[in-house]
């Protein structure tokens, strides 16, 4: 799944806060999940299905001014809550739609890191792991795995689809996060290909008021 967020040039409106951009993009990830036209019948359901089967690689790229107006073209949905992210139907690595490969995807980086969103009574929470610095790239396709894969564990999703799938992102202290991660509903570990050692535990999520 190509993830690509908006991240305008100075002048245009402010640059996104790093946890605006994780919150945005965990939330595109499984509103697209759950889009109807992802269901079965729906124009989109055998690619989502597909690739939601296997591994669920997501890439998070960065676009502005033209380049993002381009995107707008491809089936995809669009969050926009602090950052604006847009989540497109996955498709294999060798056939990203040209528009979308051309978009930089390393040194997604934004240095502020902001303030996570209002707690929303139904919504998920996901907290980013504090041992391993995280560039906002990275960290924002580790909040959506987390979400994705609450998406498919949570037993019930009336109360998280009620909230239009609302995600809110943490970065706890170090000394909070063996916790965390022990009350936690959904673990990601990382696989190792960028910057992580493998097996890492680099994101958690459990419904909002449940820890």
């Amino acid at each position: 799944m190509q993830l690509v967020l908006h991240d305008p040039r100075s002048g245009e409106p402010a640059r996104p806060t790093h946890l605006a951009a994780c919150e945005a993009a965990a939330c595109a990830a499984v509103r697209l999940l759950d889009d109807e036209r992802s269901r079965p019948g729906g124009p989109w359901h055998e690619r989502v299905a597909r690739w939601d089967g296997g591994p669920i690689r997501k890439v998070v790229r960065r676009a502005r001014g033209v380049r993002w107006a381009a995107t707008e073209e491809l089936p995809h949905v669009e969050v926009a809550a602090g950052a604006v992210v847009r989540a497109f139907v996955p498709a294999p690595l060798d056939h990203v739609p040209d528009v979308l490969a051309r978009l930089q995807v390393g040194g997604t980086d934004l240095p502020d890191a902001g303030t996570p969103a209002p707690a929303v009574l139904g919504g998920v929470t996901v907290a980013l792991t504090p041992r391993h610095p995280l560039t906002t790239g990275k960290a924002a396709a580790q909040g959506a795995h987390a979400a994705h894969l609450a998406w498919h564990m949570l037993p019930d999703l009336t109360a998280w689809r009620a909230t239009g799938f609302a995600v809110r992102v943490l970065l706890p202290a170090a000394r909070e996060w063996p916790a965390t991660v022990r009350r936690s509903v959904v673990q990601v570990r990382d696989a190792g290909f960028t910057e992580v050692p493998p097996g890492t535990v680099t994101a958690v999520a459990w419904p909002t008021g449940d820890l």
